[in-house]
């Protein structure tokens, strides 16, 4: 297929899409590849012609899962422009001394950063090109049927129409209405547990067109309770993000006034405080976003179906929220083709006839979706609350730094059996968040029996003369089966 050319489908079945962010925007494409006429809906303009909100975006880190569903789609090479590679983080401590920790040991053991706008229109306009895509920007949800059978909009004319669920995808994001309209009725149960740190984003602009900090990493300055971290935009700045609580000494509450702004930053973080020049005016003007954990059961009611972060919103702390949702709908993809694909075989350029799914049939999709989904979100929800107090704390920590070498030293002389979990989670799509999780525990067992020698707890010695491989390869082999 030619770069610009427009796939042709037969769309026989369609299917709504509330939500036209990252999930819903891939989800429209995957399913209108497939051969389904999408219909995609979004409460906002259309962001091919408006600009990204400023000051919550949280910028974004592609990794393995994302990009093996981006592959799916058969877009990568529009995104491949948008990505700058980080090698590893880039620990600052308070005295200014900066040390690299890299993510993994091989060069394909990077993660992106990617700005979320950018990636959005490009995401539209490859959906927008696809003729089974019908887009509707400006049309807010204000509700679905208690039995998931329709979904009620309002265009931004004030008119209100009601489009029939079926099937419908919820993907309209955290602050989900789908999701609060089915909870509001008693057809599902969800809740958000609210992190007590909020964060607020501040732009580090370019010198002279290059990145004032070293490009291919990702920053932090981890203070104990606190944090702050910067990931690299293409055009030379920076976009940081200051995760701090609410209420309290150091704490958002406490910084009300410009002067307090200054002096916390020159305090905590002088080197930032330098590189922007009017850090007072961007921290009273960009908003303060807050951070949850969504909870909800079932995340499907009749026709309908809750997907990305309008099921599971995590925290920011793993990397893996956009990545996630991602992988949703894969999976969902995948399920889809399982169910209709004899029905519907593929072209040579990957477009289907046109299956029809009757309402018995997209009933159980939806619930194999759930139940093969959620065990694998609820591990990273809490895999990305852990990795929280390991970015603004443990990172710090020497015994920390030794157990990583000793890790990265096991993958090598183990690989079949240990994989960091934090390699599994972001580099290693094949093995499922929950498998990663369990694996984990395990191997961080592993790590601790092995490191009880004070020479290596002290750092008197490296693993190899600290650390019995002999040992190690006996626990692995008696708790660890091979990776498949």
């Amino acid at each position: 297929m030619q770069a610009g050319e427009t796939l042709v489908a037969n769309p026989q079945q369609k299917v709504e899409i509330v939500g036209a962010g990252l999930a819903g925007a891939l989800l429209g494409l995957l399913l209108a590849r497939r051969g389904f006429a999408v219909n995609l809906y979004d409460r906002r303009p259309d962001p091919r012609h408006s600009r990204a909100e400023r000051g919550r975006s949280i910028n974004l880190a592609l990794a393995a899962r994302g990009i093996r569903a981006l592959e799916r789609a058969g877009i990568m090479d529009r995104i491949r422009p948008l990505m700058i590679p980080m090698r590893g983080r880039m620990i600052h401590e308070q005295n200014g001394a900066t040390g690299l920790q890299l993510y993994g040991h091989r060069e394909n053991e990077v993660i992106y950063s990617v700005d979320r706008g950018a990636l959005n229109r490009v995401l539209i306009e490859a959906a927008a090109r696809h003729s089974g895509v019908a887009l509707h920007f400006e049309h807010t949800c204000i509700g679905v049927d208690s039995n998931g059978g329709g979904v009620r909009f309002r265009d931004s004319h004030g008119s209100e129409r009601i489009v029939a669920a079926s099937p419908a995808f919820a993907t309209d994001g955290a602050g989900s209405a789908v999701r609060a309209s089915l909870a509001s009725s008693g057809t599902i149960v969800a809740r958000e547990a609210w992190l007590d740190h909020d964060y607020k984003e501040l732009s580090i602009p370019d010198r002279d067109g290059r990145h004032a900090l070293e490009t291919n990493a990702l920053h932090i300055w981890p203070r104990g309770g606190f944090m702050l971290i910067a990931l690299p935009n293409t055009d030379g700045s920076f976009t940081a993000t200051l995760f701090l609580a609410r209420e309290g000494i150091n704490s958002f509450a406490a910084l009300g006034a410009p002067a307090a702004v200054s002096e916390f930053f020159e305090q905590q973080f002088p080197d930032i405080a330098a590189l922007i020049p009017d850090l007072a005016a961007q921290f009273a003007a960009n908003p303060t976003g807050r951070l949850a954990t969504v909870h909800a059961n079932p995340w499907h009611s009749g026709q309908t179906l809750l997907l990305g972060d309008a099921a599971h919103a995590i925290v920011p702390f793993h990397g893996q929220g956009m990545n996630a949702a991602f992988e949703d709908c894969r999976v969902l993809d995948e399920c889809v083709e399982r169910r209709g694909g004899r029905d519907s075989p593929r072209s040579a350029i990957g477009i289907s006839a046109g299956p029809v799914l009757q309402s018995a049939q997209w009933s159980e999709l939806f619930a194999d979706f759930t139940r093969s989904r959620q065990p694998n979100t609820a591990a990273i929800a809490a895999m990305a609350l852990e990795n929280y107090t390991e970015m603004r704390d443990t990172v710090l920590d020497p015994g920390y730094v030794r157990r990583k070498a000793l890790a990265v030293e096991l993958e090598k002389r183990f690989p079949d059996r240990f994989i960091p979990r934090y390699s599994m989670v972001m580099f290693h799509p094949e093995i499922p968040y929950a498998e990663a999780q369990r694996r984990g525990v395990i191997q961080e067992e592993i790590l601790r029996e092995l490191t009880r020698d004070p020479a290596f707890a002290a750092g008197e010695a490296p693993p190899g003369q600290a650390v019995s491989f002999v040992a190690a390869e006996r626990l692995l082999t008696e708790r660890l089966p091979p990776i498949v």
